[in-house]
């Protein structure tokens, strides 16, 4: 089974599901299939299947690829992508705002020099007999910097868009956590219940709260969730 995680700055939703793609994004125990905002992912597939938000790619993932690509397979056109995103994230204090008009202008035109000079330094696809052409990992990451131009980028022009989505990294770690001293879950009913009070607990401390205590009012039937749905709250 998979653990798969929403997060945001006040709320944790963490879930257990047979499936890693589709199946389990449009599952009963999932809330993604009715999300209308910005998605930060990793660009899982699977994830564009969920046709009611927008999308936005995490800056650390591709950050890493190109500084695979740029130090393992001497590819300088990863040289120059990754310093132009590190420039971008900078300019930006850190993704915390938007690029000026004039600015975003001139790193949308440096981005797309950038994909010519990477289509031109990788090695054209490979054609086999039978299946898909064999790309290099240059070649089908320049691929996905060029299909997905907008959402590499929406940081930049979008405050409320983070540069990479490491809240959800630090929300799952503790998962790991648990895995690698305490290994598996017996049960796929013990792991469905780790995963509903530790989205609690989560939950509660984003709002400066104690887990501690929102566990004893919780189970008293005071929870402060209930509060902020009966004031019809929104975030």
């Amino acid at each position: 089974h998979w653990a798969h995680n929403f997060v945001c700055g006040l709320f944790t939703y963490l879930f257990v599901h047979e499936k890693r793609g589709a199946q389990a994004l449009h599952s009963d125990e999932s809330i993604a299939q009715n999300y209308t905002g910005t998605l930060v992912h990793d660009c899982w597939a699977s994830y564009f299947g969920l046709e009611n938000a927008r999308h936005a790619l995490c800056g650390a993932h591709l950050l890493r690829e190109l500084r695979g690509l740029a130090e393992n397979h001497e590819r300088q056109w990863a040289d120059k992508m990754h310093s132009l995103l590190m420039y971008a994230y900078e300019f930006s204090s850190g993704g915390s705002s938007v690029l000026p008009a004039k600015k975003y202008k001139t790193v949308l035109s440096r981005y797309r020099q950038i994909l010519k000079e990477a289509s031109r330094e990788e090695p054209p696809p490979e054609l086999r007999p039978k299946g898909r052409a064999k790309k290099t990992k240059g070649r089908n990451l320049l691929e996905r910097l060029e299909r997905y131009e907008e959402e590499v980028l929406r940081f930049t022009r979008e405050h409320e868009v983070p540069f990479t989505n490491n809240l959800a990294e630090r929300d799952i770690r503790p998962l790991k956590t648990k895995l690698k001293v305490s290994g598996c879950f017996r049960t796929l009913q013990g792991a469905r219940h780790y995963a509903r009070i530790k989205s609690f607990c989560s939950t509660a401390k984003k709002h400066g709260l104690s887990a501690y205590e929102e566990l004893l009012n919780a189970w008293r039937g005071e929870s402060f969730l209930r509060s902020y749905a009966a004031a019809g709250t929104h975030t």
